[in-house]
């Protein structure tokens, strides 16, 4: 065996160790997220929509039409918001909320938040305090702020955050979820953002992984097949004589 052949063994010897590794931490994160309850990551059932908001209520809308003024409208939703209509109406510079019957702007502030957020909770718990988020954190990491993070007392430490511009909630979030993400982070490893599977370190992995393949089956031929079928050899020397 050359000095050469030992160094590759070495290096391959260390490197598998590392993917072996990783490979216990994939098939562990894979197999909790399998088991975790996929409706209790979600945070339960949600509860029966509320009868959306017909055109014929939107009364006030040429009023609206005077508050926006020159701003170009690109959407428009009617929708019913805490057992009201409202006309949702986005434009390239913002997005803003008014009563469809009387064109008052809606805002959405931290009584509102949390009425939201309550309506929305499978048992109808009540709500701690509201506290707005202007900047992105992990559990709204897709989501633009402001946000409203809404906290409840419970075993299961839920967590909803409603945006403070269109009063929507954008996630319920809660132990078994947290538990969840936990997991996500292991599986693709992406330990900052926890939200993609192309960066730099799983990408080295699987280079590292390809690297392993070819070595091994190189030091197969090179090095083990030369014991393993010494015995053949041995056997055509004694037949030779």
């Amino acid at each position: 065996m050359t000095i050469k052949s030992t160094w590759l063994r070495k290096i391959h010897k260390w490197v598998g160790l590392a993917i072996g590794l990783q490979f216990v931490i994939w098939a562990i994160s894979g197999a909790a997220m399998a088991l975790l309850d996929m409706e209790a990551v979600a945070g339960g059932p949600r509860p029966q929509a509320t009868q959306a908001a017909v055109a014929g209520e939107a009364t006030a809308w040429p009023g609206i039409v005077r508050e926006l003024g020159s701003a170009e409208i690109e959407g428009l939703r009617l929708k019913t918001l805490l057992d009201r209509p409202v006309v949702e109406v986005r434009t390239a510079r913002s997005t803003r909320m008014f009563d469809a019957r009387t064109g008052i702007p809606v805002t959405i502030d931290a009584p509102a938040a949390r009425a939201i957020a309550q309506s929305n909770h499978p048992n109808g718990a009540r709500p701690g305090a509201a506290k707005l988020l202007t900047e992105r954190s992990l559990p709204v990491r897709d989501h633009e702020p402001p946000i409203w993070q809404v906290d409840f007392a419970g075993d299961d430490a839920s967590t909803y955050y409603v945006s403070a511009t269109t009063g929507a909630v954008l996630e319920r979030r809660n132990d078994t979820w947290r538990w969840w993400d936990f997991f996500w982070m292991l599986h693709n490893m992406d330990y900052a953002d926890r939200t993609s599977f192309n960066h730099p370190l799983i990408i080295t992995a699987g280079v590292a992984m390809a690297w392993l393949a070819v070595t091994g089956f190189w030091l197969l031929f090179r090095t083990m097949w030369k014991h393993d079928l010494a015995w053949v050899r041995a056997r055509r020397e004694r037949i030779s004589r």
